[in-house]
């Protein structure tokens, strides 16, 4: 089988890569840089860009079955290149915001990715996953560095943050596995967290104790904009806010699609302690 993954240096797309070499399959990679690429050997690397369209339709050729990363502002031309190439399904790194209300941004970011490999004709598989277990490294990485400290907003927000490689596992299960088919799976860890306990996790990790400092919600909009444009700083708090009082859900498609249960958020923090280590 012929594989053709977008998004194939990201965080969730090395792992799909790595699953997918592994299996013993033809991959080819999708990438801006080929020569930063550093993908696994035997993977065929080339140069494309899924927003310039055009870059993309020799990438597909002789291709049975593709991995799509949701860039929604050309989903719809790259969606039909993919079916009139012969690709027979494509699988798609979507959000659980989805499934939340059309207000939020994000949801429609990724559902109209969605619609678009829908309206394409191919069969499909919707991959999506709550919070990444590896945003906690750009939110609280370099404060965990440089002061041992975390300053949030809203604690008791609770998700069951997910490990990029279990929602990679899923993405390869879906390419590799006909069952999947016409599929959108929820994809979460296997419990859900407050942020103060996602900290302590971290703590534990490293081996250094993390002070957490609640924010209200004006500083937190204040530390925010920093970074996000106003937009997507209310949609984030609007998230935390619901999430302190109605914990995020809890799924089983790891278990149910892989055979194995989801990694805890405790075990990718141990993965990942030197992104946080450092002395203050």
């Amino acid at each position: 089988m012929n594989i053709l993954l977008t998004g194939a240096t990201g965080k969730v797309g090395r792992h799909v890569t790595e699953g997918l070499v592994a299996s013993g399959h033809q991959v080819r990679a999708l990438t801006r840089s080929p020569r930063d690429a550093a993908l696994p050997a035997g993977v065929e690397v080339v140069r494309g860009d899924l927003e310039d369209p055009g870059t993309v339709q020799a990438a597909l050729e002789g291709i049975d079955r593709m991995y799509l990363f949701p860039v929604p502002e050309t989903a719809q031309e790259v969606a039909a290149l993919a079916r009139k190439a012969g690709v027979g399904r494509i699988v798609v790194l979507s959000s659980s915001s989805v499934l939340e209300d059309e207000s939020n941004p994000s949801h429609r970011h990724h559902r109209a990715v969605e619609r678009a490999v829908e309206d394409s004709g191919a069969e499909w598989t919707f991959v999506r996953p709550d919070e990444f277990a590896g945003n906690a490294v750009w939110k609280w990485g370099d404060s965990i560095r440089t002061e041992g400290v975390v300053r949030a907003p809203y604690g008791q927000a609770a998700r069951a943050v997910v490990h990029e490689a279990d929602i990679a596992a899923v993405v390869v299960a879906a390419l590799l596995e006909d069952a999947h088919a016409g599929e959108s799976y929820l994809v979460t860890g296997p419990q859900a967290l407050t942020q103060v306990e996602q900290v302590r996790a971290v703590s534990r990790a490293i081996g250094r104790e993390i002070r957490f400092e609640e924010l209200d919600r004006e500083a937190g909009r204040a530390a925010m904009s920093a970074a996000m444009p106003p937009e997507v700083v209310e949609m984030l708090l609007d998230y935390l806010a619901e999430s302190a009082v109605t914990p995020g859900p809890v799924s089983d498609a790891v278990r149910r699609v892989t055979g194995r249960e989801a990694r805890t958020f405790a075990s990718w923090a141990a993965e990942h302690a030197d992104l946080f280590s450092s002395t203050v």
